[in-house]
């Protein structure tokens, strides 16, 4: 047994190395273990490639916007390995880094695949651990999938990884990753189709935008499915068949590639977490407001391997982290402050969301205001030839207060901060009307979208 740690983090995500330099910087004897690179699915297999790749997509869409308007777009294509190797020029250097920076705050860096073997006590192949305290942050994996020829299709990393695309495209789901991944592979030159087995994809969103988005996602080729289930997949020459059911119907299509965008769990299954008597579930670690097991004490956790009422997004994660570290610190009792935290879907426009939908605000008993607007026709839309876009503000009739924010439209991915901060701080609609924005800009719209 090598000696006593204060705290053995598992996962070297967001959330686990933001724990791990706190309590390595504040003089604690610390150790992260991982067994894939350091820098976890935000920065190596998630967010960062992904909206790296998306600036190619952004290009080929703005130059389409503006032809005959002074924008000839020719031959403009995407290069795929170019783009490719333009992404790997990020990740490539980010577990080394993440590695230097743990190092220098004290951090010991391991590797290898972690498992509990007693409440306090853990092994990472073979070896042998002990801390008097615990933070799983080992993050999330693509949900099981149980139709035959399941493992025939790749997963999101996968995709990030892909060293040419090929001309068509399946996406299982309609979630982040598909319509993200779609409108990248599209404006790449490929056929995207996405399958998912409900009527209403993005169901985090705002339904009305959402709607908005999916017609602009037809307009550049890519196909969306409701109501369809995957039957099965199956080898066929050099691509793939996949069946498909909607409902008594069923039916065939050819595709070169089939990608998982149906959802993820927390990556527990691994951890032996009953040897620590951690109580679980596909959500994550069952834990207090605070973070910390119900069953275990030495265990904490955050990130999206945590059950709690964040959302599953590296700031959440991040927050999670730091104050997961901090009550561990001062043997504090500090819940996440999840007010205001934004969510984008980065398709290209994007749509993004804070605060609460629509049908969540009357529910919960509020006297609602909603403020919808088409900017389609604004100026900052017309300006690069954008004709879909639009705001949905929801203020509380009582107070004023902004009760949730949804956008469509480009740069309203940066623009929903400022709702965010807006409902952080419990400002009412016209104390955030009164900014005044530097002009011409997109936040300039926002007074006019209250």
């Amino acid at each position: 047994m090598n000696e006593d740690y204060d705290l053995i983090v598992i996962g070297a995500g967001m959330a686990g190395v933001a724990a791990a330099n706190k309590c390595g910087a504040a003089g604690w004897r610390v150790a992260i273990v991982d067994a894939l690179p350091y820098g976890g699915t935000c920065a190596l297999r998630g967010c960062d490639p992904k909206k790296i790749l998306r600036r190619g997509a952004e290009i080929m869409d703005a130059a389409r916007l503006m032809q005959g308007k002074g924008i000839d777009p020719g031959d403009l294509s995407i290069n795929w390995a170019d783009l490719m190797a333009h992404k790997r020029g990020f990740t490539d250097p980010v577990p080394d880094k993440m590695e230097k920076g743990l190092s220098g705050n004290g951090v010991e860096t391991l590797h290898g695949a972690a498992r509990f073997t007693g409440s306090n006590t853990l092994e990472v192949d073979g070896t042998a651990y002990q801390s008097e305290r615990f933070l799983v942050a080992a993050g999330a994996m693509p949900r099981p999938l149980s139709f035959t020829g399941a493992d025939l299709v790749i997963d999101s990393t996968d995709f990030l990884n892909l060293e040419a695309l090929p001309n068509r495209v399946l996406f299982i789901g309609g979630g982040f990753v598909s319509f993200e991944f779609a409108h990248i592979a599209a404006r790449a030159g490929a056929n995207p189709i996405i399958v998912d087995r409900g009527a209403r994809p993005l169901r985090g969103f705002d339904p009305d935008l959402v709607e908005m988005l999916i017609d602009r996602s037809g307009g550049i080729g890519v196909d969306l499915m409701r109501e369809t289930e995957i039957v099965s997949v199956s080898e066929a020459s050099r691509a793939f068949t996949v069946e498909v059911k909607s409902g008594d119907e069923t039916r065939t299509i050819e595709t070169d590639l089939v990608v998982h965008g149906a959802g993820r769990v927390a990556a527990l299954a691994d951890l032996n977490l009953e040897a620590a008597g951690v109580d679980y579930s596909d959500k994550g670690i069952v834990v207090a407001p605070h973070l910390q097991s119900t069953t275990n004490s030495a265990v904490f956790a955050a990130g999206d391997c945590a059950d709690t009422d964040g959302m599953p997004l590296t700031p959440v994660a991040v927050i999670e982290g730091k104050v997961a570290a901090s009550n561990m610190l001062k043997d504090t009792q500090t819940a996440p402050d999840y007010a205001g935290i934004p969510t984008a879907v980065f398709t290209v426009p994007e749509v993004a969301r804070v605060g609460m939908l629509e049908s969540e605000a009357r529910d919960a008993g509020y006297d609602v205001d909603v403020r919808f607007t088409d900017t389609g026709d604004w100026y900052s839309n017309y300006r690069i030839g954008e004709t879909s876009a639009a705001a949905k503000v929801l203020v509380d009739k009582s107070n004023g207060k902004i009760l949730g924010a949804h956008l469509f439209g480009p740069e309203y991915g940066e623009l929903i901060n400022f709702f965010g901060l807006a409902i952080k701080l419990g400002l009412a609609a016209k104390q955030l009307k009164s900014m005044t924005a530097a002009y011409p800009s997109v936040g300039s719209d926002l007074g006019s979208l209250l």
